[in-house]
């Protein structure tokens, strides 16, 4: 699905930004899972993948299981041992061969990795064919401990809601929310799912928009560059503590304007995102977090939060 190393999304962010260099991003990074990411991948109970939709829309969303359930076999291919839930907007999307962005994050430790490739579902699990493997580094993700699973036999769980805007109550979950995941996709360079975070209200919230700051990070520039050829984007927000999943997919873009993003510490620009289709899933996962201690790196909120 990546047709070439170049990116020329990322070239033109990291040009108008004024960082990076050429072959900064998406040129960089191989196609193996190293000794030591597949160490990695073997202890998580948590995935966040990004892909499409039969529609083209493009959604993030998480998978979870035992220590194990994701296990690389080779140098190039990854098999987890779960798929999309039902009522999931990507429940479908991986019986044919598609493209997937892959997240692998450990808050306890404050480290991920990423892996962007192909993926499809086979007898119940995900096999992943990986052209891109990279690590990132620990910014602004908050450390969470993980607690005993909830009873999977609860009666009530995964229930879903679908609606075209956020309700007060979906308004005030990410109003509060220090962290989410973003999906994005574009033609010719595959998907790819990424890692927001901040302070509890760094992201502005209404009913059809959101809007939240781009802080300095590692100059890559992959889902910025990818909105830069195409603002479609799906975007997780998750109930750490009860399991609850809010999935929205809609447009984004890039708000270079640096009156605005001069009132927020920390802000190079800002990013909005209009809201298009939102999916709630009710104890969506048996997984449950407590916060331990929020990213050092966490700037603090201005006084004068722009506005979605």
């Amino acid at each position: 699905m990546i047709k070439t190393p170049y990116h020329e999304g990322e070239q033109a962010v990291q040009r108008r930004a004024g960082e990076g260099h050429a072959g900064w991003g998406s040129p960089m990074f191989g196609d193996v899972i190293e000794p030591a990411f597949a160490h990695f991948l073997r202890q998580q109970r948590i995935l966040i993948l990004g892909s499409t939709d039969a529609e083209g829309a493009v959604w993030a969303s998480a998978l979870t299981g035992d220590i194990g359930f994701a296990d690389p076999v080779g140098r190039h291919d990854l098999v987890v041992a779960a798929v999309p839930a039902p009522d999931d907007p990507l429940e479908h999307a991986f019986e044919a061969e598609r493209a997937v962005g892959m997240l692998a994050i450990e808050p306890p430790t404050m480290r991920r990795i990423r892996l962007n490739g192909v993926a499809q579902e086979r007898e119940g699990a995900l096999h992943i064919h990986v052209e891109q493997a990279l690590g990132n580094c620990p910014k602004y993700i908050q450390q969470r401990v993980l607690l005993d699973d909830a009873d999977s036999s609860d009666p009530g769980r995964a229930t879903a809601e679908t609606r075209t805007d956020l309700s007060r109550e979906q308004q005030r979950w990410i109003s509060e929310a220090d962290t989410f995941f973003i999906a994005s996709h574009s033609p010719g360079h595959g998907a790819d799912a990424s890692h927001r975070g901040g302070e509890p209200g760094f992201v502005t919230v209404g009913p059809r928009r959101l809007s939240w700051p781009d802080y300095v990070g590692n100059s890559f520039y992959m889902t910025l560059g990818n909105i830069h050829l195409n603002p479609s984007c799906g975007l997780l927000f998750l109930d750490w503590e009860h399991g609850h999943t809010l999935q929205l997919t809609g447009q984004a873009r890039i708000d270079w304007d640096p009156q605005r993003s001069a009132k927020l510490p920390g802000a190079l620009r800002l990013v909005e995102f209009d809201v298009e289709h939102v999916v709630e899933i009710h104890h969506a996962t048996a997984l449950r977090w407590t916060l331990a201690a929020p990213s050092p790196f966490n700037p603090p909120l201005g006084q004068d939060f722009p506005a979605p």
